[in-house]
């Protein structure tokens, strides 16, 4: 196998090892399924010679291991978009809803990173407004893993919540939206020229825990692009300097991203469709009360155990779309 410490751009070879190490997994993935169903084979081949009731129930726990690796390689198979084994961005904004929205804001953050740890990824917060009275205004963070923006790509879209309200002193039900807008880590280099005359750098104060030294300078860095109108943020660094670094990283990305787009149906199909935070825009719908249900509107994948999806159980939606677009359909509702 050829050294990749002989490539010249240490880039390329970055990306040629990781390649190499994802197609190692997908054999050693491969040879395990095949060893899986010889064994299953044998012991039926026993069953059938001496039938015994363990080799039964043997055989029902094998087939549930099976399937289930075997749903893991298929879901690897669909992901093979441009960007799909990049790290994400992931960016909520409370929408319509005022507290209610900014707790629904900080429910869907809790969800996400409750998700990423359960798949042993790491989450980096980038960027944290917190609400007036309870919850999040808005909240950017990095999810760092094999094939996260290809798994939460399915998630850019408004969020809806219909619940009995905490902040309501007569217990009406009450719906209330976020937003979830998910970009692509992209690591190399970018080619992306930005004008000085095209940006404002703003400073200001971190907000949240950090000690003293986010109280007591303005470390935090937000950079406003005036022709495209993106805004970017960064505050978790521990310098002005690392963290405008990062904040210019994130809008090389989003540059990149819309000059890759050559028409509007392309960067709808990369970042999603720019629409209200409010009715008729959701991709999914979380209902808490009366009943108990959580529905996405695009592939119709239902659960009713919403403290199960709430707490990080996502995987069945991602799932569902990632089958679903796999089959030719266009998500038209994916608006942010």
């Amino acid at each position: 196998m050829e050294d990749p410490h002989l490539w010249d751009d240490p880039q390329e070879a970055q990306k040629k090892t990781k390649l190499l190490a994802a197609m190692k997994d997908d054999v050693q993935g491969y040879a395990a399924l095949t060893g899986l169903v010889s064994d299953i084979r044998d012991l039926i081949e026993m069953a059938d010679e001496d039938p015994d009731p363990s080799i039964v129930s043997e055989v029902q726990e094998m087939y549930g291991q099976f399937k289930a690796d075997f749903e893991k390689i298929r879901m690897r198979t669909l992901l093979s978009g441009e960007y799909d084994s990049c790290n994400a961005i992931v960016t909520l904004h409370a929408g319509t809803g005022g507290t209610e929205a900014m707790d629904w804001c900080s429910i869907l953050y809790r969800m996400y990173t409750r998700w990423a740890e359960a798949h042993h990824f790491q989450t980096e917060v980038l960027d944290m407004q917190e609400g007036d009275e309870a919850g999040l205004k808005s909240v950017t963070f990095q999810i760092n893993g094999d094939s996260v923006y290809g798994l939460l790509r399915s998630e850019h879209g408004v969020h809806r919540l219909v619940r009995i309200s905490p902040f309501n002193a007569n217990g009406k039900r009450q719906t209330s939206f976020a937003s979830c807008e998910v970009m692509p880590d992209i690591e190399e280099d970018l080619d992306v020229e930005i004008d000085p005359k095209d940006i404002r750098i703003d400073t200001y104060r971190s907000s949240g825990a950090g000690g003293q030294h986010i109280n007591k300078t303005s470390s935090a860095i937000r950079i406003t692009h005036f022709p495209t109108g993106i805004v970017v943020t960064c505050q978790n660094e521990r310098s002005q300097l690392q963290n405008k670094d990062k904040a210019f990283q994130e809008l090389k990305i989003k540059l990149y991203m819309l000059k890759q787009a050559q028409n509007a149906e392309k960067l709808d199909d990369i970042r999603g469709k720019v629409a209200e935070i409010a009715w008729g825009n959701q991709i999914r719908s979380y209902f808490l009360q009366p009943y108990q249900l959580i529905k996405d509107l695009r592939t119709g994948e239902e659960m009713t155990n919403a403290q199960r999806v709430l707490d990080g159980d996502i995987d069945p939606f991602i799932n569902a779309y990632l089958k679903w677009t796999a089959l030719g359909n266009k998500d038209e509702t994916q608006k942010v």
